[in-house]
């Protein structure tokens, strides 16, 4: 991590959550950096269970078969924001858990509540480890209203659909901005909607529309977040 970090309250809980493309994994890891915390994307936690579904003949789309298998992998999160690392039962999965094949069938198995409760555990985990040496910054979609609903900061970021699907189709080298915008809107439909810990503004939580505004900005406006918080303590 950057040596020259600030220092931030010790146990200190950043909780990121919002839509996909608003800027959740460059702001939470610049913001990590900055302050010197710890980083977990529980989004790659999700994606590195569905290559192991995928990898094992898994039908993705039978609940019932994804909660069976639901505790088999053994994944595990590394935690520098500088490098996040991710394997499964020992493998690099960092490069695998973005392919195609896991971007069609993450959501489905991400909607199982067996998957999330298992990862809810792992989450905590790496939660309560980072705290004990610090904090940590954590992104998701559920991470202020049900992995950590007691974070010090909590911030829900979006921006305008358009500006998301042109960052996205960036991310992955050009790709084409409708079929990318209906995408994008097609995970926040199941998001949203699931039964099990859906997409929300979490309590507490403040909105910040990105549209408008550089990643630096972003970020700059979470780390006066937590300056904020650490006055009040």
């Amino acid at each position: 991590m950057n040596s020259s970090a600030r220092t931030a309250p010790a146990g200190l809980v950043v909780a990121v959550d919002g839509t996909s493309g608003s800027g959740k994994s460059s702001t939470s890891r610049g913001v990590a950096d900055r302050l010197g915390l710890r980083y977990l994307d529980t989004g790659a936690m999700f994606r590195a269970m569905t290559w192991w579904m995928l990898r094992h003949g898994v039908d993705v789309h039978d609940a019932d078969a994804v909660a069976a298998h639901a505790g088999d992998p053994e994944i595990v999160s590394g935690t520098d924001p500088l490098d996040p690392t991710i394997t499964v039962d020992g493998e690099d999965v960092a490069a695998g858990i973005r392919g195609d094949d896991v971007n069609a069938a993450v959501s489905p198995v991400s909607a199982v509540p067996e998957v999330r409760a298992r990862l809810l555990q792992l989450q905590r985990a790496v939660i309560g480890d980072a705290t004990a040496d610090g904090g940590i910054v954590v992104e998701g979609r559920d991470i202020g209203s049900v992995v950590a609903p007691d974070a010090a900061v909590k911030v829900y970021l979006s921006a305008d659909p358009a500006a998301r699907a042109a960052r996205r189709a960036a991310e992955q080298g050009g790709a084409d901005l409708g079929a990318t915008r209906q995408s994008l809107l097609a995970r926040d439909k199941i998001d949203s909607g699931r039964a099990t810990a859906p997409l929300v503004r979490a309590e507490g939580a403040v909105h910040v529309d990105t549209t408008a505004y550089t990643l630096e900005e972003v970020i700059g406006l979470v780390v006066s977040l937590v300056d904020d918080a650490g006055a009040r303590t």
